[in-house]
């Protein structure tokens, strides 16, 4: 290798490395600003779902009915803080008078914050880990909306935290057989049946309803006899 180049290569490393360094503090600061906020609202429940879905769809409208009979509940909402179902859900949440909790990340389109999080339970992540965290340690259950990469990486990510008894046993609901069914009979088909990459017992862990009062009722009976504390 030229010795010129090999320089060069070696600088520019020196240097991330003490970019990584220094990034280390920006991480922890919004491990805090998570951790001290969350920690003061409450027994959640976080929705996952599109940015892209528009008012008037019926995952939209349904997010927004979900959240409310939730808050209704007792429990607080927390979202990515985005447009769409995310919206829905934090606006649901404001209409029953529950607690409204933004997750929000900086992203190159689509993530801006949407008008319906309290202004006291706003947060704002530039690390997707961090944020991930914040959604797992403080939500008493997950509901999965129709959505895209974002919210396949939110669903699986979950599902293996309860497989790996990393985090407890937290209720997990999809919405919308139409939209989920399919990758549920490939998950039961090929991960499970054909290839044995899971047990039968895993898909235990995923419950699949259609309507907010099948949600709600789910996670009423569900803590009846279960306890509400941090997963982790």
């Amino acid at each position: 290798m030229n010795s010129s180049i090999k320089n060069l290569k070696e600088r520019d490393w020196t240097e991330t490395r003490a970019h990584s360094s220094w990034q280390i503090f920006k991480i922890m600061a919004e491990f805090v600003e998570g951790f001290e906020k969350l920690a003061k609202i409450g027994p959640c429940i976080s929705v996952f779902g599109s940015a892209r879905t528009k008012p008037g769809n019926r995952y939209y409208d349904l997010a927004q009915e979900i959240a409310s009979k939730l808050a209704d509940e007792g429990f607080g909402i927390i979202t990515g803080g985005g447009p769409g179902v995310m919206e829905a859900a934090n606006k649901g949440a404001q209409v029953a008078h529950g607690k409204s909790v933004g997750a929000n990340i900086t992203l190159p389109h689509e993530q801006e914050a949407n008008p319906y999080i309290d202004r006291e339970n706003a947060l704002n992540f530039d690390y997707f880990f961090v944020r991930k965290v914040m959604f797992t340690k403080y939500s008493q259950g997950f509901v999965m909306m129709p959505g895209g990469f974002g919210t396949m990486d939110e669903f699986f990510e979950v599902a293996t935290l309860i497989q790996t008894k990393k985090m407890e046993e937290t209720p997990m609901v999809l919405v919308g057989r139409e939209y989920w069914s399919g990758l549920l009979e490939w998950i039961r088909n090929v991960m499970m049946e054909k290839e044995s990459n899971i047990n039968p017992q895993d898909l235990d862990l995923l419950q699949l309803f259609d309507t907010a009062d099948e949600v709600v009722e789910y996670f009423r009976v569900f803590y009846t006899t279960n306890k509400l504390r941090p997963n982790f």
